[in-house]
């Protein structure tokens, strides 16, 4: 019954959180009731009530007495939390959102990259060297472009060997899948791209931090660069 209950409870967060992220509720809407919401799922009051305790609790909503149930702005929302981050990949991710994440990408993965020259262990090396050799692959056709691609940035974050730079990995998985809406990720990724990315790896190993650092910087201004002329050009329309 207990284990029942919680399942229920799971699957009206994940319908509510879901329609907000995709635009059924907009910032500022009202939410059903919490007696509406039994009526319309078949729930109890009870599961009803936890459901609407942890959207709050991930700052989706607001829940007072005579004020009933509101869809807070994005600023609100918890970001990292791993659900809120799939509801964005499978609501409306806009270009807007998506320089939003390159933008957080920016000051994220190039330091990653510097600490992991000075951090990563002979396995973490490996990894990233693993992950490299997967996007050569993919530039030959061979492989996933998606999956290659975040298993090398993830790597690099796991070779920081700092714990909240690791934890972000989430983040970064969502934030190029974001990115696979306005690109062509489904392509092979290209010779220029795959050499990108080698030199993150050779300063990374070579145990050059700046270096490192620099490299991973260059790449991310080129695709944030790319996302700020598509807005412009979207906003001349």
């Amino acid at each position: 019954m207990q284990s029942g209950h919680r399942n229920l409870t799971q699957q009206l967060v994940h319908e509510l959180g879901k329609d907000i992220l995709q635009g059924k509720y907009k910032v500022g809407d009202k939410l059903p009731s919490e007696a509406d919401l039994c009526a319309q799922y078949d729930i109890s009051r009870t599961a009803t009530r936890e459901a609407v305790k942890m959207l709050t609790a991930k700052g989706l909503i607001s829940s007072r007495p005579r004020q009933g149930i509101k869809v807070l702005d994005s600023k609100h929302w918890n970001l990292f939390d791993v659900e809120v981050l799939n509801w964005i990949l499978i609501g409306k991710p806009d270009l807007y959102m998506l320089r939003h994440f390159l933008q957080l990408r920016l000051s994220i993965e190039p330091e990653a990259a510097y600490l992991a020259a000075q951090y990563a262990k002979d396995s973490d090396i490996e990894s990233i060297k693993n992950a490299l050799a997967r996007m050569k692959s993919a530039e030959d056709g061979y492989d996933d472009t998606l999956e290659a691609d975040i298993e090398f940035h993830t790597s690099i974050l796991g070779a920081s060997n700092n714990p909240f730079f690791i934890q972000l990995k989430n983040f970064i998985q969502i934030a190029l899948q974001v990115n696979l809406r306005f690109t062509n990720r489904f392509k092979a990724i290209t010779i220029d791209e795959y050499q990108a990315h080698a030199d993150i790896f050779d300063n990374i190993a070579n145990r050059n931090p700046q270096a490192a650092h620099d490299a991973s910087l260059k790449t991310q201004k080129i695709t944030v660069g790319l996302v700020n002329d598509a807005i412009a050009e979207m906003e001349e329309k």
